[in-house]
């Protein structure tokens, strides 16, 4: 018997990536393609959702798209429908962070990380949830962050974005769920990407990050990459509604981490 096995399976399905050049989006893709799935990855940085699409091989594609431009969002919506005919995952990984004190963020720069973060997963809901729910099924996922939960000095408005996407999962998958979608959410900690390899040059600091999570280590992106695909199978099939920690424990201890600064990054 496979029957289990066969859950974890995602041949057949069809998936889109948005993020897909680098860090947790591209180690998305590569879960979703190395299962069986027909991706297709999508990112503002074209070499590197090309890349990520030729990693995975024949069965990838590469769109650009950048997650902060509805229409750009809408158009690569309806590139999918035409090219596969249906669209059974949908994950949105792009985020922006400006680490600025509360009272040093200018309006303009407050709404650069709204539109993004939270603006641009409302829009990736919307323009992949119609398709789902008129096909009647579907799995869409969302990136949060151990920062929706938790706070520091300088993630303010990051937080308030991350914590936001937190609801939008919730309702969306309260409106979408008797169309048989399923909407959840990743909650990554700190995990090694090119955005947070200049920590490596803060020994301290790096050091910190890790003693303050229950493994006593940095994630690395596969690892989120492994939930992203769990959530997208069949193996998650009464799973909605839901934020999935990826974060070696770190909401399970209280109080900050000794030694950091408010320069550090969310994730």
């Amino acid at each position: 018997m496979s029957f289990y096995s066969d859950r974890f399976r995602l041949h057949g399905k069809t998936a889109v990536v948005l993020g897909a050049a680098s860090g947790i989006g591209q180690a998305s893709a590569l879960a979703l393609g190395e299962l069986g799935a027909q991706v297709l990855c999508a990112d503002r940085d074209e070499a590197g959702a090309r890349a990520t699409a030729e990693q995975i091989g024949a069965h990838a594609r590469w769109s650009v798209c950048d997650a902060a431009d509805g229409a750009a969002i809408e158009a690569l919506a309806a590139h999918a429908l035409d090219a596969y005919g249906q669209i059974d995952i949908a994950v949105a990984t792009p985020a922006l962070n400006i680490r600025k004190l509360l009272v040093d963020t200018s309006e303009d720069e407050f709404d650069q990380v709204v539109n993004l973060n939270l603006k641009g997963a409302f829009r990736v809901m919307r323009a992949f949830g119609r398709p789902m729910m008129a096909q009647g099924r579907g799995s869409l996922i969302l990136c949060s962050s151990m920062r929706a939960v938790t706070i520091e000095p300088g993630l303010g408005v990051y937080a308030a974005t991350k914590s936001g996407i937190e609801q939008l999962v919730k309702a969306f998958a309260a409106e979408a769920g008797p169309h048989g979608v399923r909407v959840n959410a990743v909650m990554p900690g700190v995990i090694e990407t090119r955005l947070t390899a200049p920590l490596k040059e803060k020994p301290e600091i790096h050091r910190a990050y890790a003693g303050h999570t229950v493994l006593n280590r940095w994630g690395e992106a596969h690892e989120v990459g492994a939930a992203v695909a769990f959530l997208a199978s069949d193996a998650a099939s009464y799973i909605t509604a839901s934020s999935l920690s990826v974060d070696g424990g770190w909401t399970a201890i209280d109080g900050p981490p000794t030694g950091l600064t408010q320069t550090r990054p969310s994730r």
